[in-house]
């Protein structure tokens, strides 16, 4: 990217954590995905106990393999061996963790939060229960409001999960969502936009604190 769209670009992201304060969460910018795992590391204790939501954002950010490198008390939902019921519990011990650590598909130039789930366990963590929330997001999930975040979900987010997770799903076989409008979609039971959570102003300040990337992160 050259310096001129990447001053366009800084901008963005500016207004974008003026509003993610004004709505009572810590934000900031890194500029890559290395710098992103450094600030990850500033603010998670050794030794605390720590949950996730499935990301590609996490993986390629290398947070993944520091979650599972020892120093923290990690409830792994793919922890090699682990059965459907112990996946459950791992979701449910979750909202006692004491950080919990996903991606937002959308984070609009207001300051809101936009995911969608399927299973909902990222998005019930997100609202309620971990103490502290890390949303690690690159610059391809800014949008202007949350009718582009809508659609960035339909269009973009949605049909590669599907595609990613094997779903038998309409979006992922043409590529985008049957409809544009939020809460329609397939009748699947593969389908992956089952909840819709918007997080406008949080009433427990900083408790969600988002670092947003100068890189494409994830889906």
């Amino acid at each position: 990217m050259d310096q001129n769209r990447t001053a366009v670009l800084e901008m963005q992201i500016n207004r974008t954590i003026e509003q993610l304060k004004k709505n009572q969460m810590d934000a900031c910018y890194v500029s890559n995905k290395e710098l992103a795992l450094q600030k990850v590391k500033e603010w998670l204790k050794p030794g605390s106990t720590v949950a996730c939501g499935g990301s590609m954002t996490l993986e390629e950010c290398g947070i993944m393999d520091l979650l599972r490198s020892g120093a923290y008390h990690f409830l792994d939902r793919n922890a090699p061996g682990i059965t459907p019921e112990m996946r459950q519990q791992v979701y449910q011990q979750a909202f006692g963790a004491d950080a919990y650590l996903c991606s937002a598909n959308a984070i609009t130039e207001q300051g809101e939060l936009y995911n969608v789930d399927g299973n909902s366990n990222r998005v019930a963590a997100l609202v309620f229960g971990p103490k502290q929330v890390i949303v690690v997001a690159g610059y391809n999930k800014l949008v202007k409001n949350i009718e582009e975040a809508v659609l960035r979900v339909k269009h973009i987010a949605a049909p590669a999960n599907a595609i990613r997770l094997g779903c038998d799903t309409y979006c992922a076989k043409a590529g985008h969502c049957i409809s544009e409008t939020i809460g329609e979609g397939c009748r699947s039971k593969d389908r992956v936009c089952a909840n819709y959570v918007v997080s406008a102003q949080q009433r427990i300040k900083d408790r969600i604190r988002v670092i947003l990337v100068g890189e494409e992160l994830g889906y």
